[in-house]
């Protein structure tokens, strides 16, 4: 549902700056100066993206061959589930009438399986057939201010979230089917989160690689240490107004907590990058598929870690897709590890004066806004942080 793109880099510290943005397709930057002899880099391009790979090599693994295990895993997972490519397995789903049967991989009815359980924990919020709406609000491959100008009628609003209907995609013995007509599916805000996944696999299970950190479009798996011997950190970045990939201030970190897994699987959502003004209101990319409308009162950026970062990349999408209120509520009921970044002062985004001000005013500063944490959070964090 998402269609995120996100940044990342490194400091001095080698701390990662990790931060999301609403868009089509992601750019990534990430300073490799600080890498030593014992640690081994790779980076390239993957599901409109690119891939950012950090890693101490084992003495006796030829680099050339993790790079071509990683890369035809990749290609998998775009043979699979690129709605870029024509032949794709997905792309052939969504050209079929209903009740007509489709093979699925492994990797694709993994995606399958995470995005069910985000769409039915977060009561829809999360929905990878969301796509109709989002070409409808003209919230596709660019946000402009012409469809605000002429929003959606409420019949053209109902059409379009008649499309949108998880439920009918169902998987029995004879492969994946659809029960309705025109239900396509768009796995854009898990996929690059299950790459993530699957990279960090070939590194564990094939090369016996324990010290690494993966990203892809911004979502990412660590493990282990640094080249510094020391766990890795996350950078959150305050949602401020106007910020770019060059010129931001980063709010917090996440530091990997170094327990019994020595892991971390991370994922970041944010509304406040890729957004519109329109008689004086703003309007985010992300659409409530509960409701076929842009979000209101939603927080500027969300983070969650998760068993995975598939269901952390799924999970960081439904809850901004929410108002803050609720997203709050939903991810204490589900146990979550979220920080929500919302407005300093105490007025929730929701609240009309907040959306004025935000509609009149550029924040740029991070002593405008406030971190809020679920306890899961808080316990991922406690006693952790430098």
């Amino acid at each position: 549902m998402k269609n995120l793109m996100y940044s990342l880099s490194t400091n001095k510290n080698n701390t990662i700056a990790l931060y999301g943005v609403i868009g089509l397709i992601g750019t990534v930057s990430l300073t490799a100066c600080q890498q030593t002899p014992d640690y081994n880099y790779l980076s390239g391009e993957t599901m409109g993206t690119s891939y950012h790979i950090s890693y101490q090599l084992p003495d006796d693994v030829d680099e050339t061959a993790i790079q071509a295990a990683i890369d035809k895993r990749l290609q998998d997972i775009n043979d699979s589930m690129s709605t870029y490519q024509a032949d794709s397995t997905i792309s052939k789903f969504n050209q079929l009438g209903k009740d007509t049967p489709i093979a699925i991989d492994s990797d694709f009815s993994h995606v399958l399986e995470a995005s069910r359980q985000v769409y039915q924990q977060s009561g829809g919020a999360f929905d990878p057939t969301v796509m109709p709406l989002i070409e409808t609000w003209g919230f596709g491959s660019t946000m402009t201010v012409e469809r605000l100008q002429s929003p959606p009628t409420a019949l053209e609003i109902a059409q379009a979230k008649a499309l949108v209907d998880f439920e009918s995609v169902v998987q029995n013995d004879n492969g994946l089917i659809k029960t309705k007509d025109g239900i396509e599916l768009d796995f854009s805000a898990v996929a690059k989160g299950y790459g993530v996944d699957v990279i960090a696999d070939v590194l564990k299970n094939n090369y016996k690689i324990r010290n690494y950190m993966v990203e892809i479009g911004g979502e990412i798996a660590t493990s282990g240490v640094n080249n510094q011997q020391q766990p890795w950190q996350i950078a959150i970045d305050a949602p401020i107004d106007g910020s770019t990939v060059s010129e931001r201030q980063t709010i917090t970190a996440i530091r990997q907590p170094m327990n019994t897994t020595n892991q971390m699987h991370l994922a970041t959502s944010g509304n406040y990058r890729n957004s519109v003004v329109f008689n004086g209101k703003h309007y985010s990319h992300t659409i409530d598929p509960t409701t076929g409308k842009p979000i209101v009162g939603g927080a500027p950026s969300v983070t969650v870690a998760a068993d995975s970062v598939a269901l952390a990349d799924a999970w960081a999408t439904a809850l901004t897709a929410m108002p803050y209120e609720k997203a709050l509520k939903v991810a204490k009921e589900q146990n979550l590890a979220a920080l929500f970044v919302i407005l300093a002062d105490g007025i929730k985004p929701s609240d009309s004066l907040a959306k004025e001000a935000l509609a009149k005013e550029r924040l740029d500063s991070i002593d405008d806004w406030q971190l809020v944490q679920t306890p899961a959070m808080m316990n991922l964090r406690a006693d952790k942080q430098p």
